[in-house]
């Protein structure tokens, strides 16, 4: 059976009061932000051929497996259709869990016995880089999202990528009222930030090293940012408690 399922606080740092974004903020985008919402799925009683008509239909690659009441119970993909095919052209043989493995895939005729379970799932609110960590741990090429148990999307690797294809203007408006007015309570005036296929640079004179040094890797951690480029200058040099008579560039 085939279904289509559709789908703040502050803390002190360096003397200063520094805001903390909430979960979802807006300096980083989150698996919800990029992820498929209308989600083709099956169950566990489909079919080989109807799970391979569904990937070439719709191009897509691997289909949700879900229970009656819409929890994921593993995940089909092209690989596991592969493995089907391969084992009924050539006997699986041999010992060990890898040879149980494609023996169990050559007998199987549904998406119980074809899925890989259980499947690697991601929160919405997870941020696209703890995404990305699971992909690479569980060597695998999509993720189902879950609220509550509940599949409300799946995200792939081409989604995760597209946090890198955000607008230069985008950027810039986020270092500017994300990081600098947002988490960092700086006047934006006070700076130049200027941003080119995803480089940013900016100018400005702050008043410690340590501010310079925490601004720098927060305008790192906003996504599709490539690179920084620096040209703060700071009066007090808070590494040595020692000020400066000039205005020593970062």
């Amino acid at each position: 059976m085939i279904m289509n399922l559709a789908v703040h606080g502050s803390d002190r740092v360096d003397g200063r009061m520094v805001r903390s974004p909430p979960a979802a903020s807006s300096l980083h985008l989150v698996v919800s932000d990029v992820m498929s919402r209308d989600v083709l799925t099956v169950t566990p009683e489909a079919t080989f051929k109807q799970i391979e008509r569904l990937l070439a239909e719709h191009h897509v690659n691997a289909v949700p497996v879900v229970d009656t009441d819409g929890r994921p119970v593993g995940i089909v993909s092209e690989t596991d259709l592969v493995l089907k095919s391969e084992a009924g052209q050539t006997p699986p043989t041999g010992f060990g869990p890898r040879a149980r493995h494609r023996r169990s895939k050559a007998a199987a005729s549904t998406a119980r016995g074809l899925m890989t379970a259980p499947p690697v799932t991601v929160e919405p609110d997870a941020r696209l880089a703890v995404a990305a960590r699971l992909m690479r741990k569980h060597a695998v090429n999509q993720l189902l999202v879950v609220n509550r148990g509940h599949l409300i999307g799946i995200v792939s690797r081409s989604d995760l990528l597209k946090s890198f294809l955000r607008a230069d203007e985008d950027i810039r408006n986020h270092v500017l009222q994300g990081v600098i007015v947002g988490t960092m309570w700086f006047n934006p005036a006070e700076f130049a930030v200027s941003v080119r296929e995803g480089v940013v640079d900016i100018s400005g004179v702050m008043e410690r090293r340590s501010q310079v040094e925490i601004l720098v890797d927060l305008i790192h951690g906003v996504d599709g940012v490539v690179d920084v480029r620096p040209a703060l200058s700071f009066r007090l040099d808070d590494r040595t408690i020692a000020v400066s008579s000039g205005l020593p560039a970062y």
